[in-house]
């Protein structure tokens, strides 16, 4: 698939977006959740939209004013959890632009950033690609990587 680069957009989230965001979130390839799953771990679309009215702390990419893919981070950790894409715009440096949004703001106010992913995941291999590192294998097939601010 090819976009217009024209019509990609990256911008805040806004708590109109969550509902798109969770229909990312549980269209994904990896890392498959279902809503309920989402819910029993306590994201839900309420905690979501606080998060977002309470500091800049998500984005979302937008092809033609559709969103396609998001990232957030926590800010008072400094961690970056999660950045996912529709499968249909994966490869096309979507993901890059999330992630580098996310580490743009949490530079911002931390010197190091981190993240915990499945070690074997594309993900992985795209923070490694970005100059993620420091990996520590953390159990269940998951690493914990780094990234210093430059």
């Amino acid at each position: 698939m090819t976009i217009n680069t024209a019509t990609l957009q990256i911008r805040a989230a806004l708590t109109t977006d969550v509902g798109a965001m969770f229909k990312v979130r549980t269209s994904v390839r990896e890392n498959v959740l279902t809503a309920e799953e989402l819910v029993e771990l306590g994201i839900t679309p309420e905690f979501i939209s606080a998060e977002i009215e309470r500091s800049p702390c998500a984005w979302v990419a937008t092809v033609d004013s559709v969103i396609v893919g998001f990232s957030m981070v926590d800010l008072d950790t400094a961690c970056l959890f999660a950045a996912f894409v529709l499968p249909k715009y994966e490869g096309l440096g979507i993901g890059t632009r999330l992630i580098k949004a996310c580490e743009s703001e949490i530079f911002k106010s931390h010197s190091v950033a981190w993240l915990e992913t499945a070690q074997s995941s594309r993900a992985a291999e795209l923070y490694r690609h970005l100059g993620w590192t420091n990996e520590t294998e953390i159990g269940e097939g998951d690493v914990r990587m780094e990234k210093h601010r430059e």
